[in-house]
């Protein structure tokens, strides 16, 4: 769909944060054309908890994408949330949150592409505004790469290696979002995870204090703890997309464009961002082109 969309109506729901460990409250607002998805803390006095999902606001990596804007007010683990944002074509929102991060759920984008069906789209009266990406950008370090190059629609390829686990070893992927059914069927289910041995340094730490088996895959050797198993075969690269999905979609629109990441992971996808605005010779934006039978649907 060419046209901009927001939400239908207003939905929320309650969670945990994976770091805090603290009921969440989330609520998902229908927001005006050209608003984008703008984060507000309602636990924090009026003005101040206003975060706009833009790349250039991430200030942290090391553990999931979080902003902070110019009070100092964060926004973290966001990436899931703004993955089935993306998925679902919507580009008007506001997110209410009552803490510091947006709930794990269970580690992946389902319940959140639920929330949003449950409030259904509407179309607005403006054209979607795009990122075409015109000449090719890339973030490297050591073995980690992530590029972006020209292409005519949306599409992830993801390669990750964990010689630590039998489970991983070396897995691809790739996703071409080129209808609303694609992202929710291929990746959105694919849940975050982590190695047992991490989750005990980051409780130690006094991270990670809302994680369970319950909102992520754990692995142990060449095992997963999880009673039910993995929902996918390679559930692990279908994470890693989905990671990516939700990264870029802080660029502020649609990216027409190839992502290819090769032990991509949080850092590097904001990099890529970076590295693609830091030229406005490396992209445009410009309007989504606008078919006649679509005017017909236009709210």
């Amino acid at each position: 769909m060419s046209w901009q969309q927001t939400l239908n109506s207003t939905i929320d729901c309650m969670g945990i944060g994976l770091h805090s460990g603290r009921r969440v409250h989330l609520t998902l607002c229908p927001a005006p054309v050209d608003t984008g998805i703008v984060f507000i803390r309602t636990d924090l006095p009026e003005g101040q908890g206003i975060i706009p999902a833009r790349w250039d606001l991430v200030a942290d990596t090391r553990l999931c994408t979080l902003m902070r804007n110019e009070h100092g007010a964060t926004i973290g683990t966001v990436e899931h949330l703004m993955a089935a944002l993306r998925g679902c074509g919507i580009d008007n929102a506001y997110v209410e949150v009552s803490a510091a991060e947006v709930p794990i759920m269970d580690g992946s984008s389902a319940p959140f592409i639920f929330l949003i069906e449950c409030a259904g789209t509407r179309v607005q009266e403006k054209p979607r505004r795009v990122i075409r990406v015109l000449k090719e950008v890339s973030a490297i370090d050591g073995d980690k790469k992530v590029t972006l190059s020209p292409a005519p629609t949306s599409s992830f390829r993801a390669e990750i290696i964990y010689d630590n686990t039998a489970l991983i070893r070396r897995q691809e992927g790739s996703l071409r979002l080129t209808d609303p059914t694609s992202f929710k069927v291929e990746v959105s289910a694919a849940r975050t995870f982590g190695f047992a041995h991490e989750v005990e340094q980051m409780r130690q730490a006094g991270l990670g204090l809302g994680g369970s088996l319950d909102n992520a895959v754990v692995i142990d050797g060449d095992h997963v703890l999880n009673e039910g198993g993995l929902r996918f075969q390679d559930e692990f690269i279908r994470h890693k997309i989905l990671d990516a999905v939700g990264d870029l979609y802080l660029a502020g629109g649609q990216i027409l464009g190839q992502y290819h990441g090769i032990r991509g992971g949080h850092g590097m996808n904001n990099a890529v961002l970076r590295a693609l605005f830091a030229d406005p010779a490396n992209y445009r934006i410009e309007d989504a082109p606008v078919w006649q039978e679509e005017l017909a649907t236009v709210a």
